[in-house]
This record gives C-alpha cells, sequence and structure tokens, in this order.
C-alpha cells in the first residue's frame, strides 16, 4: 500500500496549484523583447543624427563621429548602471517617478512623470511613422495611404498588447532577433573589410557635408552628442516596468537592463567604427544605415533583409511605450494624480485602461501629424533626458541616505550622469525649440497642473468620505421605498416585492400629465391597481410639462424635507433583454429618472434589472 504525504499547505496531486498571474509575466528573454523595442530600434536613426550634425564641418566633422558615439556610450553605460540601483532600489516599476517621489519631492517626481508620459506617447506616434515612412520607400504607390496604415498599425499593436505582456513579448521576439542578428553580421563582416563592396544605394544621391568646411567647434560637438543621444530612448523602459517582470522581478529586470545595455552599445560603436573604416558621408534620401548595408554586405538580399527588419522593428518598436506607460500611470493613479481606473488589471495583468489611453492618444497625434514623421521629430526626446536628469539626480541623494559600501562612488556616477543628461537636455531643446520643442515645454507645467488638480479632487473626496478616520458606528434609519411606475406587468410585481424586502414603507408613483389621452391611462392605471390591490399606495404626480425625472425628484425632496429621519430609496424597475441590440428598443425612462434623482437629490439610487429571457 502507497501512501501520500502532503506537506502543510501543498495541494494534492490532482489538483492545479493556483493561478497567482506568474504565467503571463515576463522573463528575462521576452521583457528585453517587450520592452526594448524602442532602443534597439533606435540604432536606425541615432549614427546617423549624429553623422548629419558633424556634417555642417564637412569631412573633418566626419571624423569625430567615433568620439561621440563613445561619448554616448558612456552615457549608456552610466544609465544602465543607474537603473539597475533604480530596479532594485524601487522593484514597484515607476523609474524617474519612483525616484523622485521618494527623494525629490511630490513637484519633482510629477515634472519626472509627465515627461515620461510625453516621451511614451511620441515614441509610439514615432516609431509607427517611422516604419510606415520605410514601408513607403519601398512601396512609393503607398505614399498617400500613410496616415490610414499608421492607425493600422497602431490599431495590431494595441490589439497584441490587450492580449496581455506575455503573449506581446513573444510577438515581438522573432522581429528583434531578425534585426539584431542582421546588424551584429554586418558589422563583423564590415571589420574585414578595407574599402565598400557597393555604393550603389548612394549612387546619384546628392551629399550633405559641407564643402571647405575644417572647424569643430564645442557646440557642434555638443549638438552631436545631443542627437545621438536619442538612441538612449527606451533605457529607462525596463525600469518602469518591473512588476511586469516574473519573481525574483528585480533581478530578472536587471538582467534585462544589462543585456539591453550591452547589445546597444555594441550595435552603436560597431557602426560608427564602420562609418569611420568606410569614410561614409550622409545623402539625401538613404540612411546611414542602407550605406553601410550595402558596403559591408553588398547590393543583395542580406541588403534587403537589414532594410525590412528595420522597417518592422521601427513600426513595433512602439511597444516599449505599451510596456512601460500603463504601470506609470498605474503609480500615479495609486498615488491619488490619475483616475483611479488606470490602477485595474485585467485577468492577464493587463492594465488595460492604460493600454487604451494611450493608443487613443497616439492617434490623436498620428492624425494631427497626418503620419508625417518630420512633424513629430522634434518633439521626441526631450521627455526622457528630463526623466533620466531627475532620475540620476534622485539616486545621488539616494545614496547619500544610504550607508552601504561603495556608495561614494555610486553616487559620483550617477552625479556625473545627471551632468551629462542635463547637458543634453539644455542643447536638445535649444537646438529643436522652434522646431515645435516648444510645445513639450509647454505641455510639461500643463501636465503637472492636471495632475495636481485630480490630486486636489481626491482630497476633497477623502475628506468628505473620512478617509483615514475611524467613523461613528452604524445605526438603523426608517427606510422609505419609493417606486417608479406607468403599467401593471410583472415587472412592477418583481419591483414591489424587491422594494418590500428592502424597507419599512414602500410607495408606487406615477407622473400624470393634463393631456387627455394620459389622464385616460392614468385612469386605467388607478383601476387596475385598485382592482389588483397589492397593498402598496399609488401616489399620483401632477406635472404640467412633459418631464418625468423632475416630479419624481421633487417628490423626494418633499419627503426628505418632512421626514428627516428617513431613509429614501428610489428603486427603479427595468428589462434587460436577451439581446445586446435589442437595448436599442428601450424608452430609457429608468435612465432619466436616475439621472434626475441622482442630480437633485441625496436619495439612494437602486435599478432592478428583469431579465426577459
Amino acid at each position: 500500500m502507497s501512501v501520500l504525504t502532503l506537506q502543510p499547505g501543498a495541494a494534492p496531486a490532482d489538483e492545479e496549484p493556483p493561478d497567482t498571474g506568474e504565467r503571463h509575466r515576463l522573463t528575462a528573454v521576452t521583457g528585453l523583447a517587450a520592452l526594448s523595442l524602442d532602443a534597439m530600434a533606435s540604432v536606425a536613426y541615432g549614427p546617423e543624427a549624429i553623422v548629419l550634425v558633424l556634417a555642417a564641418a564637412g569631412a573633418h566633422g566626419l571624423g569625430f563621429t567615433l568620439p561621440v558615439t563613445l561619448a554616448i556610450a558612456g552615457l549608456l553605460a552610466v544609465l544602465v548602471a543607474s537603473y539597475r540601483q533604480v530596479i532594485a532600489a524601487f522593484p514597484d516599476g515607476g523609474g524617474s517617478y519612483a525616484v523622485a517621489r521618494t527623494h525629490l519631492g511630490a513637484r519633482t517626481s510629477l515634472v519626472a512623470a509627465a515627461s515620461l508620459i510625453l516621451d511614451y506617447v511620441l515614441n509610439v506616434a514615432v516609431a509607427v511613422t517611422a516604419g510606415v515612412a520605410a514601408l513607403t520607400s519601398a512601396f512609393p504607390g503607398l505614399y498617400d495611404d500613410r496616415l490610414w496604415l499608421c492607425l493600422a498599425v497602431l490599431v495590431l499593436i494595441t490589439g497584441v498588447n490587450l492580449r496581455g505582456i506575455v503573449e506581446s513579448a513573444k510577438a515581438f521576439i522573432v522581429p528583434t532577433v531578425v534585426f539584431v542578428g542582421p546588424i551584429l553580421v554586418l558589422i563583423v563582416v564590415g571589420l574585414f573589410r578595407s574599402h565598400p563592396v557597393s555604393t550603389v544605394t548612394a549612387a546619384g544621391h546628392a551629399s550633405v557635408v559641407a564643402d571647405n568646411a575644417t572647424t569643430v567647434g564645442t557646440l557642434l560637438l555638443l549638438k552631436a552628442f545631443a542627437s545621438g543621444c536619442s538612441a538612449l530612448t527606451g533605457v529607462e523602459a525596463i525600469a518602469n516596468a518591473v512588476p511586469s517582470f516574473r519573481v525574483p522581478r528585480a533581478r530578472r529586470a536587471q538582467r534585462a537592463e544589462v543585456a539591453l545595455g550591452a547589445v546597444l552599445g555594441l550595435m552603436l560603436i560597431g557602426l560608427s567604427v564602420l562609418i569611420g573604416r568606410f569614410h561614409l558621408q550622409p545623402v539625401e534620401g538613404v540612411t546611414v544605415l542602407a550605406q553601410l548595408a550595402d558596403a559591408s554586405l553588398g547590393h543583395n538580399w542580406a541588403f534587403y533583409v537589414i532594410q525590412f527588419a528595420t522597417m518592422i522593428l521601427l513600426a513595433l518598436s512602439a511597444n516599449t511605450s505599451f510596456g512601460g506607460l500603463p504601470v506609470l500611470l498605474k503609480l500615479l493613479a495609486r498615488d491619488n494624480y490619475l483616475p483611479h481606473v488606470f490602477a485595474l488589471k485585467a485577468d492577464r495583468q493587463v492594465h488595460r485602461h492604460g493600454v487604451l489611453a494611450l493608443a487613443l492618444v497616439s492617434a490623436a497625434l498620428l492624425v494631427f501629424s497626418g503620419g508625417d514623421t518630420n512633424t513629430l521629430v522634434p518633439l521626441f526626446a526631450i521627455g526622457v533626458f528630463v526623466g533620466f536628469t531627475i532620475a540620476q539626480v534622485g539616486m545621488v541623494r539616494h545614496w547619500r541616505l544610504e550607508r552601504g559600501k561603495g556608495r561614494l562612488g555610486k553616487a559620483l556616477l550617477n552625479g556625473f550622469g545627471a551632468v551629462l543628461t542635463g547637458v543634453a537636455t539644455v542643447v536638445v531643446t535649444a537646438s529643436k525649440f522652434t522646431e515645435g520643442a516648444w510645445l513639450i515645454v509647454v505641455a510639461l507645467p500643463l501636465l503637472v497642473a492636471a495632475f495636481g488638480a485630480v490630486h486636489r479632487a481626491y482630497g476633497r473626496i477623502g475628506e468628505r468620505l473620512g478617509l483615514g478616520r475611524i467613523p461613528e458606528a452604524p445605526h438603523r434609519d426608517r427606510s422609505l421605498v419609493i417606486v417608479p411606475v406607468s403599467t401593471l406587468s410583472r415587472l412592477t410585481s418583481e419591483a414591489l416585492t424587491a422594494a418590500a424586502s428592502l424597507g419599512d414603507e414602500v410607495r408606487a408613483v406615477t407622473v400624470c400629465y393634463p393631456d387627455p389621452e394620459d389622464r385616460t391611462q392614468l385612469h386605467a392605471l388607478e383601476r387596475a391597481w385598485a382592482e389588483w390591490d397589492p397593498g402598496v399606495p399609488l401616489v399620483r404626480l401632477s406635472c404640467e410639462r412633459r418631464s418625468l425625472g423632475r416630479p419624481i425628484a421633487a417628490y423626494v425632496r418633499e419627503v426628505a424635507a418632512g421626514e428627516p429621519a428617513t431613509r429614501v430609496t428610489v428603486l427603479i424597475p427595468e428589462t434587460e433583454p436577451e439581446r445586446l441590440w435589442q437595448r436599442l428598443l428601450q424608452n430609457q425612462r429608468g435612465a432619466v429618472v436616475a439621472h434626475a434623482v441622482r442630480r437633485e437629490t441625496d436619495a439612494v439610487i437602486c435599478r432592478l434589472r428583469f431579465r426577459v429571457l
């Protein structure tokens, strides 16, 4: 005979363990796929942003591409190290918002949150338009339909994310691998070549390199550094979404953060080395990445694989925002700075309202821009640098309060990072101000003001409700239930039965009008009521105008004034049709009465649903 021994608290072998929701969360690998697409895709435009700025100083200026990239890679290393510490110190997510809320005060934390929200929304719009732009470049016939293509891509990404973050991560693993793999192959192959294999892509295109320019000033280098820092957008997304990872959440998120920094840094440095190795010069109408693929791999199928993968990843890099922003909105809602609906989760660990809000605002931006990337790019990346700087300053204060080993070195590292990101913020804002960045400068304080208004509203509600205080003991009041009726039916009987169960006294009320037809119906109802004799009085409410809700609300006010110790409840009977489309057949009388009573009285409203099967 075999004996089955169960440990305390263990489930029997034939029973499944309770679903804790962990299977709907991210591993380090799926987290890298779901939350790093923005950063990974930035190699398509980060090195190009550097080259385009340095081209103003001619061929001599292009020689500074690698030093500027190495400075950006150094900043990337600082940010990755910093956000690893942010993940450990703030495992509930929120990134720079959580850091600032703890160490820099509520106002600064709201600035950080506002900057992150703007960056996340703009990232979706820029990513989708950039991906569609790559598609229309390959197929010019689709150019006039680019707005509809953008909206279709946005609907697709939103739908995947509503299915759950794990499902979205699985869906985006393949595009990420297909992009990163060929880029690394491009770099490795290019390092073994002494000259470009092909220059077909750039042939016939005008160069944008300035002639006879040999001076490279500090301001130009700063501008190139700031422009190239657009490649760092998305680095903070993993720290913002730590709760989306499986346990141990912080450790998995840290691994994903380090992997992101390593892969992104390797690609940025490798591409910059090839730019110098092939003496590449930017030209109009062709991306730098396309020229590098042509020079390293040749104008063949491999070239088209990289172009196609770049197009797909740029479009899908919007998923970074869908992974990070809903968690940030949840934290803001938890702290009473946003409506509490953003803190609710669906059954697949999805903050559905955050996902839908992001999709709607992004769709509005796409319509505003007409699906044009150039309209949105000047607004991009400013918000994330503000968040970077606030997070770095907050972590400096964090290390000052900590007593752990090595805190001085960590504080110096974060302080250095704060200086770099602060400089980048100023330079990017100044250089892009007239191109549309002023909208971000205006939007930030407006968003912070909106947070404050919501917080004050919740504060007033909490004060009225006595939240945080022990309320007075409950007591029983006399209860009067008022039931509006217009005809006799089974619904009327069910409503009076429910009312009798709820209150000490029940009164039925009906509204009558002076029209002869209405008086005839009233007399018929009164005769039927007397014949039925339910033991409930029928009160006639006369009204000169054809209003339904106001006479009932006025009667409720009259009863409440005459019987102040009585709790008044208005029970509104309504039918629940069998089919959804049959709701169109209802007269909405119940909604009208409920609205008037709610607006004009303090009575309790109870809407009784009677299913018609």
